[in-house]
């Protein structure tokens, strides 16, 4: 088991872990274990971010959301990997999404 974080890997190292994950979360999906892919999906997006430079992400800017066509997300500020903000749907609802889940315009 892989005992490294993510935010101490190489690109190398991120991307290998990315195949292997989608290589499991595609085994969990084909077995019906819809918690595990869940699961996995989620740590594919964490590493994903990883590979992207969050000085990229600018707060007071819009971002489409990858997987939710149509919804926008608006950035408040960024911590690490994290884009803190609002779906424009609920700006009354603060939360974090990783970066890799946002897309530019």
């Amino acid at each position: 088991m892989n005992t490294k974080r993510y935010s101490e890997m190489t690109e190398y190292e991120l991307k290998s872990e990315i195949a292997t994950l989608k290589e499991k979360a595609r085994k969990a999906e084909q077995l019906g274990i819809v918690n595990e892919f869940a699961v996995l999906e989620r740590k594919i997006t964490m590493a994903k971010s990883y590979l992207l430079n969050p000085k990229e992400f600018k707060s007071e800017e819009v971002y489409e959301i990858d997987g939710a066509p149509g919804e926008f997300f608006k950035i408040n500020y960024m911590n690490g990997i994290f884009a803190w903000g609002y779906r424009l749907a609920s700006p009354d609802h603060e939360e974090a999404l990783p970066i890799s889940m946002l897309l530019k315009g």
